[in-house]
C-alpha cells in the first residue's frame, strides 16, 4: 500500500488538471501509480517528466538505454521498474529472451559487448555509486561522449525513480506481473 495517496484526476483542483493532461498525452493509460503518488507535487511532477523526456530524447540507443534501466530494476530489485521498462525494451527491439536474461547478463550469451558494457557501468553504479576506470572504459570504448554523459544520467535519473518507488512503496498495478514473483 502507497505511502501517499495516489491522486487522480478527478481529485485534482483545476489549476492542475492540465498535468492530467500531459500525463495522458506522454504517458500510457490509465496512467501509472508512480504518476498519481506524485501528483500530491505537482510543480515536482512537471520537472520530473520534463526530465524523463529529456533522457529519451537523447543521442544513446533506446535499446542501449533500456537495457540500462532494466540492469538499474534487476540490481535494486525493483518489480516495478522492470515490469514497467520491459514493454519499452521490447520497443526498443530487445527480445522475451532478453528480457528473461538481464538479470543475469554477464554470463548470457544474448548481449553483445556493447550491451554488456553498458549493463555492467549501471549494475556497478547502482550498486556501488563510484565506478572503476575498466568498467566506464569498456563502455566508454563503444560509445562517443556525448552518449556516455546521456548513459550516466538515465543512470542516475532512473536509480533515484527505483528509490522514490521504495520510498513511497508504490503499488505494482494488477496489470504488470511481478517480474521477481518466481524468484
Amino acid at each position: 500500500m502507497a505511502r501517499v495517496p495516489y491522486l487522480r484526476r478527478e481529485d485534482a483542483d483545476e489549476a492542475n488538471k492540465p498535468l492530467y493532461d500531459r500525463l495522458e498525452a506522454e504517458r500510457k493509460v490509465p496512467t501509472a501509480n508512480i504518476f498519481l503518488a506524485l501528483a500530491g507535487a505537482p510543480e515536482q511532477l512537471d520537472g520530473f517528466l520534463t526530465y524523463a523526456n529529456a533522457l529519451r530524447a537523447a543521442d544513446l540507443s533506446p535499446r542501449l538505454r533500456e537495457l540500462a534501466i532494466l540492469t538499474v530494476g534487476h540490481a535494486t530489485r525493483s518489480a516495478y521498474e522492470v515490469a514497467h521498462h520491459q514493454s519499452h525494451g521490447l520497443k526498443a527491439g530487445l527480445t522475451e529472451e532478453q528480457l528473461s536474461a538481464v538479470g543475469d547478463f554477464e554470463s548470457s550469451d544474448l548481449f553483445d559487448a556493447t550491451e554488456k558494457a553498458v549493463m555492467r557501468l549501471a549494475k556497478e553504479s547502482t550498486l556501488h555509486v563510484a565506478v572503476s576506470e575498466e568498467t566506464w572504459r569498456a563502455a566508454a570504448d563503444h560509445l562517443t561522449d556525448r552518449q556516455m554523459v546521456e548513459l550516466s544520467l538515465s543512470i542516475a535519473w532512473y536509480n533515484s525513480g527505483v528509490r522514490i518507488m521504495g520510498l513511497l512503496d508504490i503499488d505494482l498495478e494488477d496489470n504488470y506481473p511481478d517480474p521477481f514473483a518466481n524468484s
